[in-house]
């Protein structure tokens, strides 16, 4: 940690706003004139957009990853947790990975601490379910999916077989229409080299509450994609919901009943709840209440941007929408994150605060290889794709908003290997308990039972 009497300006959360916004601070920053620090509990940034890509194989997961350290060389990395702020003190506690908890004075605070999966009192549901928020639940999915087609396939038990073959994703956002067409797709590929599992062993279920997915490119897109998926196999269930799926036996309230060893859940986002015990002023849902300047409501030294944000949409508002706020996706967070960082050193010098302020462009989502709808925006005019021609904007738009270009050029090569070679349909589970092969191996071997002598009997006399 540093110790020089330099204003510190700390940054809570190392996700895609903390990152942004610490890189444009530094950037902007006189030499000697602040000590940046950033505090997460994982030394990397996620891209989560590539992370459907990541579970079917498409990318490399350390690819999709950003390290903290690399990409902020003159900033102060801490790993670990941000657990309490005293704003009278200007202190946060912070608790590392190992070791006691300290305090940490601050000048300026910026919050991105981002959001978790959202999720319900759902029988069964935290013992069975699945994330999709980070790159290792990413490629446990994938190792998972792939070692249910093993089970299958060494199987002749039949409900075992249907079990392990049955996939259900609850969510039809862009979480989860893409994250099951990418699954689809890799499982398509995959039971090529099986002899006795085939696409159409396989069931594919999503759900969702709304009656509609892929809602943020709009009704005819979302109708398009609908479409698109149940002309490969996909179930789609909407207005409904899942009541229980305890031991994997899931129960939909339209009354379907299945019984499967993969459950996908991601069915939506919430504010992280750590902010609760920040003592700042949050909104209806949990987010951090900012001015469109991104400065926490009642401060002066306190920024905030991203999911965990709710941040006044200018352009809406002026449309004539008085309750539009900006929505939780990576286009708004890359550009919230730079005025938050040159609001920063706004503040740091004295100078006024830049309102943030942004039209959306569209959206775009790939649903598997060469497969996605897109609606771009361009003033008044919506330009709607779909099919290859909207898989390639889905790409060409994540790939170039990657942070650094080291993993820009890696997910081009990843993206450019796959034309010409075969997709990896190896599962690695074992990667999730590695130790067990060689504990089984050390550990000493059981002691021989003891011998026991034969009982004598006395013959008796005749």
């Amino acid at each position: 940690m540093s110790t020089t009497e330099r204003p510190r300006i700390l940054v809570v959360g190392g996700g895609y706003v903390g990152l942004y916004a610490a890189r444009r601070i530094q950037k902007k920053m006189r030499y000697g004139e602040a000590t940046v620090t950033v505090v997460d509990p994982r030394s990397y940034m996620t891209y989560q957009p590539f992370l459907p890509e990541a579970a079917a194989g498409s990318i490399s997961p350390r690819h999709v990853v950003v390290p903290l350290r690399r990409v902020l060389p003159k900033a102060e990395v801490l790993t670990g947790r941000v657990t309490t702020i005293d704003q009278d003190r200007k202190v946060a506690t912070i608790a590392p990975l190992v070791g006691e908890a300290y305090e940490l004075p601050f000048d300026y605070l910026v919050i991105a601490l981002g959001a978790v999966s959202r999720t319900f009192p759902i029988p069964g549901l935290a013992e069975q379910g699945i994330g999709m928020k980070g790159v290792e639940e990413a490629i446990g999915l994938r190792n998972h999916v792939l070692e249910q087609l093993d089970k299958a396939d060494s199987t002749t038990d039949e409900e075992i077989r249907r079990k392990a073959l049955t996939f259900v994703f609850v969510g039809g956002g862009f979480a989860g229409a893409e994250t099951i067409g990418e699954v689809e797709d890799m499982a398509r590929d995959a039971a090529k080299y099986y002899k006795t599992v085939s696409r159409e062993d396989m069931r594919f279920i999503l759900v969702d509450a709304a009656d509609k997915i892929l809602p943020e490119v709009g009704p005819k897109l979302g109708k398009y994609g609908k479409e698109h998926l149940e002309s490969r196999g996909v179930e789609v269930y909407l207005s409904t919901s899942m009541d229980s799926c305890v031991d994997g036996h899931v129960v939909l309230k339209n009354g379907l009943e299945v019984d499967s060893n993969t459950i996908v859940w991601t069915a939506g986002v919430k504010p992280n709840p750590a902010l609760a015990r920040f003592g700042l002023p949050l909104g209806p849902r949990g987010h951090v209440d900012t001015a469109p300047t991104l400065q926490v409501k009642g401060t002066d030294y306190i920024w905030a941007a991203g999911d965990n944000a709710q941040v006044p949409d200018l352009v809406g508002r002026k449309a004539g929408n008085e309750n539009a706020w900006c929505p939780p996706n990576a286009q708004h967070a890359l550009r919230q994150a730079k005025v938050l960082g040159d609001n920063v050193i706004s503040g740091m010098r004295g100078f006024p605060q830049k309102e943030y302020s942004h039209a959306n462009k569209g959206a775009v989502a790939g649903l598997g290889v060469h497969k996605g709808v897109a609606m771009i925006v361009m003033g008044k005019f919506k330009i709607k794709l779909k099919g290859r021609l909207a898989w390639y904007m889905h790409r060409g738009y994540h790939g170039m908003a990657m942070p650094t270009w080291n993993r820009k050029i890696r997910i081009f090569a990843d993206w450019t290997l796959g034309m010409f070679l075969k997709r990896e349909v190896v599962s690695l589970g074992a990667i999730e308990s590695p130790r067990e092969e060689f504990y089984e191996a050390a550990k000493p071997a059981p002691a021989p039972a003891a011998k026991q002598e034969p009982k004598k009997t006395e013959a008796k006399a005749s």
